[in-house]
């Protein structure tokens, strides 16, 4: 894998099918969308039949999200999620219910095989541990799609020695999030030529729309953010390319337990996701 090959049309990039209907392609976006973490599973409940009622009423190719675990969060005291075995369960459950595939974080390797065996359809490394060899290899070993968040911290020729690790598993079924690079302290930038390059590289990107504009640590115990700047990167990231686009949202951000100053009201997301379809429309003319 090299930054010199693929180019940015998407056309010589693998397929990565992630469940049925569900494919990253470059023909028409997905979007992982869903809270930040299990608050609850009724609340779990509620958030997937708002966002399968939206799928259905813009025939949008959807992959539901929520953490089981927060366990980055800023303090000791922030709420973190039900845990591995019982928030895998739940997310299934749900998902299912409503017919959508899967994804959550994993932070260990103990946790991947745990996520798979429930029926995770999509396993995601987390930025911060995005080098950590054991977990991202166990992660690959299950043989799910892998999604690695790109760490804040790396640059995107950095990629190819990710996937190297998820290659070595014998798995190729690998996609990478951009949410942004580290800029100064408590901010975080997002660069749009890292879509193209990570593209170059050989890699479906999905651009995180939400965690780009967090304020890391921004508010002494809490992370904070500027949530109303999302949609712009949204449409940004489009605009310039990439294969989906993972938004979290909420029905009340003010109450969310997890990185309510980030997330997309649950009201607002129907008229972005269709300003986002219009977009990707024009891109692959």
């Amino acid at each position: 894998m090299s930054l010199e090959s693929g180019g940015i049309s998407g056309a010589a990039l693998p397929i990565v099918s992630i469940a049925d209907g569900v494919v990253l392609d470059g023909q028409e976006p997905v979007f992982i969308l869903g809270p930040c973490v299990i608050e609850s599973e009724d609340f779990l409940r509620r958030m997937g039949e708002s966002i399968a009622q939206i799928r259905d009423a813009l025939g949008i190719r959807v992959v539901f999200k929520a953490s089981y675990d927060k366990a980055n969060r800023t303090s000791i005291s922030s709420f973190r999620g039900p845990g591995c075995a019982d928030g895998c369960e739940q997310l299934v459950r749900v998902a299912r219910e409503f017919g959508m595939p899967v994804t959550t974080d994993v932070h260990t390797p103990e946790d991947c095989q745990t996520a798979a065996d429930a029926g995770v359809d999509m396993l995601q490394i987390p930025a911060f541990l995005c080098r950590q060899t054991d977990l991202v290899v166990a992660a690959a070993e299950t043989g799910k799609v892998v999604n690695v968040k790109k760490g804040q911290f790396l640059a995107p020729w950095d990629i190819p020695n990710i996937a190297g690790k998820v290659t070595s598993a014998g798995n190729d079924r690998l996609v990478i999030t951009e949410r942004g690079a580290s800029f100064g302290y408590n901010n975080l930038v997002a660069d749009m030529r890292s879509l193209a390059w990570i593209r170059e590289a050989g890699c479906r990107v999905i651009f995180d729309a939400t965690h780009s504009v967090q304020r890391p640590g921004g508010e002494g115990t809490t992370t904070g953010g500027d949530g109303y700047l999302a949609p712009v990167l949204a449409r940004s990231a489009v605009a310039a390319g990439c294969d989906g686009v993972f938004i979290e949202t909420h029905e009340n951000p003010a109450e969310a337990l997890s990185d309510g100053p980030n997330q997309v009201p649950l009201g607002d997301l129907p008229d972005l996701l269709r300003k986002l379809v219009d977009i990707h429309a024009i891109t692959i003319r």
